[in-house]
């Protein structure tokens, strides 16, 4: 059974809020994007046309992400293919 995350510990500073929601958020986001990899394999057919629009939308949310983080404006992702 997955564990929730903790949603306030008493005592915890900030940084180590930041750190402890970081680490396992992040470590989600890998395994997800890992799994994108994944239909690559033989068991797929995909159009060069279709992986440039599932890289586009992976490279904008990462662009997003890093525009949050300089406290730049921010749009919703959307996707389909």
């Amino acid at each position: 059974m997955e564990e929730k995350e903790v949603k306030d510990v008493q005592g915890e500073s900030k940084s180590d809020k930041f750190k402890r929601l970081a680490t396992k958020r992040v470590k989600n986001a890998i395994s997800k994007v890992e799994l994108i990899a994944n239909l690559s394999g033989s068991s797929y057919e995909s159009t060069p046309e279709e992986v440039e629009k599932i890289l586009a939308a992976l490279q904008g949310s990462v662009d997003k992400v890093k525009a949050a983080f300089s406290k730049q404006k921010i749009e919703k992702t959307n996707f389909e293919l």
